[in-house]
C-alpha cells in the first residue's frame, strides 16, 4: 500500500515530467522561429526557459541541439562545430565559472547579436556558406552570402594567394544605420538580418555585413598559434573582425563588461554580451556540443550602468541606511535613479565614490541595488561623507560595518519607531500612526507597556475638540481604540518578539529560533550568541544583533508578558514541524486564512523558498516562476491548494 508520501512523491514526479515536456515544446518552437528570422520572444526570456529545463533535466537531449533551419535551401555539413556556449547572466554566475577556469589572462570579444555563418574554403577559394542549423548541418546560402559585405571569395595577403582549406566562422549582422533607413518595419536588426540572408531570391542580401571571429584549418598547415593570432590573421587577410580585449583577471572582465554595457548603444551594430575564452586554442573543447572552456557573459535588461552623484542616508529607527543617487537609467521596464547600498561594509567592499560608474541591478527585485563599481577617472571622484551624529538626539553614531546606528536606547526616534512597529505587528488597527505620534509627543506613551495602561478618558482629548470637551461629550473614537487594544492581548511568541523592532529580526526569524528549541520567552532571553548562530538562517552577525536586541528589551518584554500580554503556547497539531510558503492565487481560501490555518495547526509560514522549507503551495505547480525553480533546485516539495487543505484536514 502506498503511503501519503509515496503519492505526493509520484504527483511531484508527474508534475515535473509535464513541465519538461512543455519546456521541450516551447524551446523547439522558439528555436525554429529564431533561426528563421522571426523571433517570438526576447533572448533573456528564452534563456530562462533553457535554464529551467537544464535545472529539471540536465541530460535532456534538446540541450545538446542547437536549432533548425528552413527547408528552402540545400543542406551542407559544417567544418567547424557550431555548438551553443555556456552562459552567465550576471557577474556572480561568471565569477563562479571563472573559479573553475583560472586562466593567466582572459580574451574577451563582443558577442554579436546576429546570425551565425560558416564560410568554407578550399585552397583559398570560397566553396560554400552554411548557416548554423542544428550545429552540424545547416542551409547552403552561398549565392546570398557572396553579396554580403565582408565575405571574401578568395583569400590573399600582400598580393599573394593564401592556400587555406577549412572553415571561417562569423556573424551576419545588419547595422543600425541600414535598419533605420531601409528596414525600420522589422522589429530589430537581428530579425531583419535573419530574414534577408535566407531569402530564396537573394534580394536585399547586399545590406548585410559579416563579422568573423573564428577559423579552423583542415590541412596540416598552421596559420596561427593562439586565439589572438587567429583574429590578427583574419584581419590581415581582409575580414571584418570582432574587437578583442585582454583582461588579466576575472574581476577585470566584470569591470570591462560594465564599461561595454555603458557604450554599447553607441556601436554600429547590436551585441548582447561578451564571449570570454582562454588564449590557447582548445580543439577538443570546440568539438563539444556545448564548449566548456569559453562562456557567453550576457547583458541583461535587468542591469544598467550609471554615474553615482550622491548618497542619501535613509533613517529607520536608529539605523542609517545609505541610498545611492545616480543619473536616470532604464531598468527592467522602469526609470530608476536610486538604489540601496545596504550598509557601510557593502559600500567599502564595492569601493563606491561620488562620480564613479556603478552597475545597477534589478533581477526580479522590487528595489534596485548597486552590484559593482568601477573607476575611469579617479581624479574627478570624491569620498562619500558619513553622518557622525544622530540627527534626533545628537548621540555619536556607531559604525560596526553591518550598520550605522544610534546606540542611544532612549533616542526619541528609536522609541517612536518601536512603538509604531509594535502596533503594526500586534495588528491594533484602530491605533493609527497619527494617534501614536500624538500620544508619544504628549508623554502619554513612552514604552510599549503604556499602550495597555491607557484609559478611555485619557484618549478622549485626542478625539474631541475644545468645544466638545467643554460639553463633556463622550468619544466613540477613544472607546473604539481601547477595545482594539484589548482585543490584541493574545500573541504568538514570534509576533511578540518581532514587535520590539530588533534590527533584521522579524517573525520568520523568530519562528526559526522557536523551531530550534527556543520556544519560550525565557529560553530566548537566555540564548547565547553562539547558540543563535547555529540555527539555520542565522549568520554570526544576525545572531549577535538578535541576542543584543533581546538583552536590551528583556525588562520590558518580561513586564508585558507578566501583566499585559498572554503568549500563546506553541501549537501542536496536524502541521507541527512543517513549514509552508504560499505563492500565486488561491481559489477557495484567502492567503491570510491559509497562513492562520497553518499556525493554528502547529505549522510555520514562510515568505520565501529556503532549504528548510517543507512545502511550496501553488495552484500553478508546473510554472517556471522563480519560486518554483528554486523549490526544484533545493528539493522542496511543491503541492497545490487541494493537497494543502487535505493535509490540514479540510
Amino acid at each position: 500500500m502506498n503511503t501519503l508520501f509515496d503519492v505526493d512523491s509520484e504527483k511531484q514526479k508527474n508534475s515535473t515530467l509535464l513541465r519538461i515536456k512543455e519546456l521541450e515544446k516551447l524551446i523547439t518552437q522558439y528555436q525554429k522561429s529564431y533561426y528563421n528570422g522571426e523571433a517570438e520572444i526576447k533572448d533573456e526570456d528564452f534563456d530562462r526557459l533553457w535554464d529551467e529545463l537544464k535545472l529539471l533535466d540536465a541530460d535532456n537531449p534538446l540541450l545538446k541541439k542547437i536549432g533548425a533551419d528552413s527547408g528552402a535551401f540545400e543542406k551542407a555539413r559544417h567544418i567547424m562545430p557550431m555548438g551553443s556556449q555556456e552562459k552567465a547572466a550576471d557577474p556572480e554566475q561568471f565569477l563562479a565559472w571563472a573559479e573553475r577556469h583560472e586562466y593567466p589572462e582572459y580574451l574577451v570579444e563582443f558577442k554579436l547579436d546576429g546570425a551565425s555563418l560558416e564560410l568554407q574554403y578550399a585552397h583559398g577559394k570560397l566553396m560554400r556558406a552554411v548557416t548554423r542549423g542544428d550545429g552540424s548541418i545547416g542551409d547552403d546560402i552561398t549565392a546570398n552570402a557572396k553579396k554580403f559585405s565582408g565575405v571574401l571569395q578568395s583569400l590573399s595577403s600582400n598580393g599573394e594567394d593564401i592556400d587555406f582549406t577549412g572553415g571561417i566562422r562569423g556573424e551576419v549582422i545588419m547595422t543600425h544605420y541600414v535598419h533605420k533607413t531601409k528596414f525600420s518595419d522589422k522589429a530589430n536588426c537581428r530579425n531583419a538580418a535573419n530574414g534577408l540572408m535566407k531569402r530564396k531570391d537573394g534580394e536585399g542580401a547586399e545590406n548585410l555585413t559579416l563579422i568573423v571571429y573564428d577559423a579552423l584549418a583542415s590541412g596540416e598547415k598552421t596559420f596561427f598559434a593562439d586565439e589572438q593570432e587567429k583574429l590578427e590573421w583574419l584581419k590581415q587577410i581582409g575580414f571584418n573582425t570582432v574587437p578583442l580585449h585582454i583582461c588579466k583577471s576575472a574581476e577585470e572582465v566584470v569591470e570591462y563588461r560594465a564599461h561595454i554595457m555603458e557604450i554599447r548603444n553607441s556601436l554600429d551594430y547590436d551585441i548582447d554580451g561578451l564571449v570570454v575564452k582562454e588564449r590557447n586554442i582548445n580543439l577538443e573543447d570546440l568539438s563539444r556540443a556545448r564548449p566548456d572552456r569559453q562562456i557567453a557573459f550576457k547583458f541583461s535588461l535587468e542591469e544598467a550602468v550609471s554615474v553615482l552623484r550622491s548618497v542619501e542616508w535613509s533613517k529607520s529607527g536608529g539605523t542609517y541606511t545609505p541610498v545611492a543617487i545616480f543619473d536616470e537609467i532604464p531598468l527592467n521596464g522602469t526609470i530608476v535613479k536610486r538604489a540601496s547600498l545596504s550598509n557601510p561594509s557593502v559600500m567599502r567592499k564595492l569601493g563606491v565614490k561620488i562620480g564613479c560608474k556603478v552597475v545597477v541591478v534589478k533581477r526580479g527585485e522590487i528595489i534596485p541595488k548597486i552590484e559593482s563599481a568601477f573607476h575611469e577617472n579617479e581624479a574627478e571622484e570624491s569620498e562619500i561623507a558619513f553622518p557622525e551624529k544622530c540627527e534626533t538626539c545628537g548621540e555619536m553614531l556607531v559604525d560596526d560595518g553591518t550598520r550605522l546606528f544610534c546606540p542611544n536606547k532612549t533616542c526619541p526616534k528609536r522609541v517612536l519607531h518601536r512603538l509604531l512597529k509594535w502596533v503594526q505587528t500586534a495588528d491594533i488597527r484602530d491605533l493609527g500612526e497619527t494617534l501614536v505620534i500624538s500620544l508619544f509627543n504628549s508623554g502619554k506613551v513612552k514604552c510599549i507597556s503604556d499602550f495597555y495602561k491607557l484609559t478611555e478618558s485619557e484618549l478622549t482629548p485626542f478625539f474631541l475638540n475644545e468645544e466638545s470637551m467643554a460639553q463633556e461629550k463622550k468619544s466613540l473614537g477613544a472607546e473604539k481604540v481601547i477595545k482594539s487594544i484589548d482585543s490584541r492581548r493574545n500573541m504568538t511568541l514570534a509576533a511578540f518578539v518581532a514587535g520590539f523592532d530588533i534590527e533584521g529580526i522579524g517573525e520568520t526569524s523568530v519562528e526559526k529560533l522557536v523551531e530550534a528549541g527556543f520556544d519560550s520567552l525565557e529560553k530566548l532571553l537566555s540564548m547565547k550568541t553562539e547558540e543563535a548562530a547555529s540555527v539555520y538562517g542565522f549568520a554570526d552577525i544576525t545572531a549577535k544583533i538578535a541576542v543584543q536586541g533581546l538583552s536590551e528589551n528583556a525588562r520590558e518584554m518580561r513586564i508585558l508578558a507578566a501583566d499585559f500580554i498572554t503568549l500563546q503556547e506553541t501549537s501542536s497539531g496536524l502541521l507541527t514541524g512543517k513549514s509552508f510558503c504560499f505563492t500565486g492565487e488561491l481559489n477557495t481560501i484567502k492567503r491570510s486564512e491559509a497562513q492562520s490555518l497553518v499556525k493554528s495547526l502547529g505549522g510555520i509560514c514562510r515568505t520565501s523558498v529556503t532549504k528548510d522549507l517543507t512545502y511550496l503551495v501553488t495552484n500553478d505547480t508546473a510554472s517556471g516562476s522563480s519560486k518554483n525553480q528554486k523549490a526544484a533546485k533545493l528539493g522542496v516539495k511543491v503541492i497545490n491548494e487541494k493537497e494543502f487543505l487535505a493535509m490540514a484536514g479540510k
